[in-house]
């Protein structure tokens, strides 16, 4: 019997916010990419993320290993956007205090 060797697409999707998914879980590659590099296996990175598959962690791997240029351009656009999003939500919501006013709300609706 011969073994057939096909060619398969990297399990990855993209979701509304332009986010992408591994294996059709909310797992992102940023989140896959991040942990490989600071020197996790695909197996621990499957224990961590049990809803991951074991292959699709593997061929995420593979697909950033072959496109290591464009994921790091995609993972400092993703990490540019954080920023902003954190800074405009700073914005509209003053961090400063915050613990003050909701035990202040809490003792309010407790009287």
């Amino acid at each position: 019997m011969a073994l057939a060797i096909l060619a398969e697409p990297a399990p990855l999707t993209v979701n509304l916010d332009g986010v992408v998914q591994v294996g059709g879980t909310r797992v992102t590659l940023d989140t896959v990419v991040t942990v490989f590099k600071q020197g996790a296996t695909a197996e621990e990175i499957v224990y961590r993320y049990p809803s991951l598959r074991l292959g699709d962690v593997y061929a995420s791997i593979a697909f950033y290993l072959n496109h290591q240029e464009d994921v790091e351009a995609y993972l400092k656009q993703r990490q540019q956007q954080a920023q902003k999003n954190r800074q405009m939500n700073e914005a509209r919501f003053d961090p400063q205090g915050l613990r003050d006013r909701l035990l202040a709300r809490r003792v309010e609706r407790q009287a």
